[in-house]
């Protein structure tokens, strides 16, 4: 895949997969990177799939409708590009945390569904269920954070909702923060992801 690599300057922090959302590419969450942990390493693919020209990570039947064939798919390619990059850029791989906003926290959260052990963490802003009736693997060591909008037109807070009961049902760690805003990622959701990020890694 695609992609931009920053090595990090503090060998402790966790590594940030930086996984953009519809129209945007590998450069795109980069200044979030900065502010989330400004010492990590940082991994940012470009999505593979193009929907209208623009790049996504996995297709899409309709708006909120997913192709399932193709996000097995997909996952499988990011889970195999995250174990590649690991070792060619000589990163600790139980130390990789997921930042995805929209079809990005999406993939992520497919990643999480299906691949135990390849994220310690996640950061999800503007997430839906990536799959319904699936057993989930263990999830009782992964922390992840959703950032979501009271008033989203595409990812509706009963969705928000369904995702955290299934996240927490497999055991993890599910801190939800709700802006009064819509698709978009705010400045106040960036800062109390980071804030998170800080508690949860006491190294960031």
């Amino acid at each position: 895949m695609k992609h931009v690599f920053r090595s990090g300057v503090d060998p402790d922090a966790p590594t940030l997969l930086m996984l953009h959302g519809t129209g945007g590419n590998e450069k795109d969450l980069l200044p979030l990177a900065r502010i989330l942990s400004p010492d990590s390493a940082v991994l940012s693919p470009l999505g593979n799939v193009r929907e209208n020209g623009m790049p996504r990570f996995f297709r899409r039947l309709a708006e909120g409708v997913f192709d399932e064939e193709d996000l097995l798919f997909r996952t499988k390619e990011l889970k195999e590009f995250i174990d590649e990059s690991a070792e060619k850029y000589e990163l600790d791989r139980k130390q990789v945390v997921a930042v995805g906003y929209s079809n990005g926290a999406n993939i992520a959260g497919s990643l999480l569904f299906h691949y135990p052990g390849v994220l310690c963490a996640a950061i999800l802003h503007h997430p839906m269920v990536p799959r319904r009736g699936v057993a989930l693997p263990d999830l009782s060591d992964v922390p992840v954070f959703i950032g979501a909008g009271r008033n989203d037109p595409i990812c509706a807070p009963s969705e928000t909702d369904e995702l955290q009961r299934l996240l927490e049902s497999a055991g993890a760690s599910v801190h939800v923060h709700w802006e009064h805003a819509g698709h978009q990622l705010t400045r106040a959701e960036v800062e109390a992801a980071s804030r998170w990020l800080r508690d949860t890694f006491k190294t960031v």
